[in-house]
């Protein structure tokens, strides 16, 4: 995401050779595509003299080009500074940068304004990409800096100016931090001037980048630049748990993606009674437990009968409500609980798909199918009812309780076997 990734130490990019113009905007979350390029000037009409700058870690401004210079998107400029010069890039040019400036309410007067000195030379870029690469090791010094001296800060990004300068040092801080100390012992071991700037943790979320819980590159890093405050209301509109690990992302704070849906939520809920208005019925007063916003049901129980909920939609709870406007009541939840179930019921049985296994088989084959499975019921049934069918079971004596000696058997007679035979043949 960052443009030290894509480019080179002269500041051309490296792949895509489309000098920022790309309209997928995937050199950096600022990029604005410039949709009126191809458009040229009305005669008579000389083109808007100001332009976008970007510089480090998404930083724009807005300079006049008071020297008329050719400058295209992806130029390498010298721009004013309060002291010395800055270098940046060139992002955008002509008249969608007036579109720009009047909706951020930048206004136009050559007091407020700085300008753009010059093409940067080859020496401004050695000069600018030399103190860019000190950045990270003086990072690295400047947070063990901090820790010695027992400093509740963090230091989370470090800008050298164009010109090496002066080096901005962006921290963050849960509480008001005197660094007076600290900025005299960076002055003596970076020998540069020093300027500390407080950030939030959302902005730090966003200098850094990385991959939130959803699996995708965090929002604020990508294409999100106005962090608006989010609050566990929004959580309980959505009826999420109030559980600080899930709904908390990288920076330690709520999710900016809280406040996508939010306003959905909120039109989905006009739709439904309070859920602090109690129903009065003959059988008691019933208080609301839970809302289901996508079917439109919602779950009361009686006070006293905590464990039994009774589901209804949000038109009988209206009218449950109207009713005891009127100070009339209703028998019970329970009867418009018992219409919710016949509906299913229904529904169910009509739902498209639910066909069995065995419709294509013949009705031939499903009665044969039917009988035996009656007469394996009957058998089964006969052998639990009847102790006597079991035949694996040897029958006991009564006074005893041991079962009884099998009965010998009797030899069958020879002479009549012997006749047997002789009549056979």
């Amino acid at each position: 995401m960052a443009c030290t990734s894509c480019t080179t130490k002269d500041g051309s990019p490296k792949g895509c050779k489309n000098n920022g113009t790309c309209g997928t905007d995937s050199c950096n979350k600022l990029t604005v595509f410039d949709w009126l390029a191809n458009m040229s000037v009305p005669n008579g009409e000389k083109p808007f003299d100001f332009v976008e700058v970007r510089f480090k870690n998404g930083r724009k401004h807005y300079y006049k080009n008071t020297e008329n210079l050719t400058l295209a998107i992806g130029d390498i400029v010298a721009t004013q500074a309060q002291a010395g010069h800055d270098i940046g890039m060139v992002t955008l040019t002509g008249e969608l940068v007036r579109v720009q400036m009047k909706r951020k309410k930048i206004k136009e007067k050559p007091e407020d304004v700085l300008k753009i000195y010059r093409k940067a030379s080859q020496k401004d870029i050695d000069i600018w990409s030399d103190a860019r690469d000190k950045e990270e090791p003086m990072k690295v010094r400047a947070r063990q800096f901090a820790i010695d001296l027992k400093l509740q800060m963090k230091i989370s990004d470090i800008e050298f100016q164009g010109d090496a300068s002066k080096a901005t040092f962006y921290y963050t801080a849960e509480e008001r931090v005197d660094f007076r100390e600290l900025i005299k012992v960076f002055a003596r071991e970076f020998r540069t001037r020093i300027e500390m700037k407080q950030v939030g943790f959302r902005q730090e979320a966003s200098r850094l980048g990385g991959i939130g819980s959803c699996g995708r590159e965090l929002c604020c890093s990508t294409w999100l630049t106005d962090f608006r405050s989010v609050s566990t209301s929004a959580a309980r509109y959505q009826q999420l748990s109030l559980n600080p690990q899930k709904l908390a992302g990288q920076c330690g704070k709520l999710k900016c993606c809280l406040n996508y849906e939010l306003d959905s939520y909120q039109d989905a809920l006009k739709a439904f009674p309070k859920t602090d208005t109690k129903l009065y019925t003959e059988k008691g007063t019933a208080v609301c437990q839970k809302t289901d916003i996508f079917q439109g049901y919602m779950w009361y129980a009686y006070e006293g009968e905590w464990m039994n909920w009774h589901k209804i939609t949000t038109d009988q709870a209206r009218e449950i409500i109207e009713l005891n406007k009127k100070k009339q009541k209703i028998a019970s939840l329970e009867e418009y609980a018992s219409e919710l179930i016949e509906e299913a019921k229904v529904e169910f049985e009509n739902v498209v798909g639910q066909d069995s296994l065995t419709r294509f088989d013949s009705p031939k084959g499903n009665k044969k199918r039917r009988n035996n499975k009656n007469r394996n019921r009957n058998k089964k049934n006969n052998s639990n009812t009847n102790p006597n069918n079991n035949t694996n079971k040897r029958p006991q004596n009564k006074k005893t309780n041991k079962p009884k000696p099998k009965p010998k058997s009797r030899p069958r007679p020879q002479g009549k076997s012997q006749n047997n035979t002789k009549n056979a043949k």
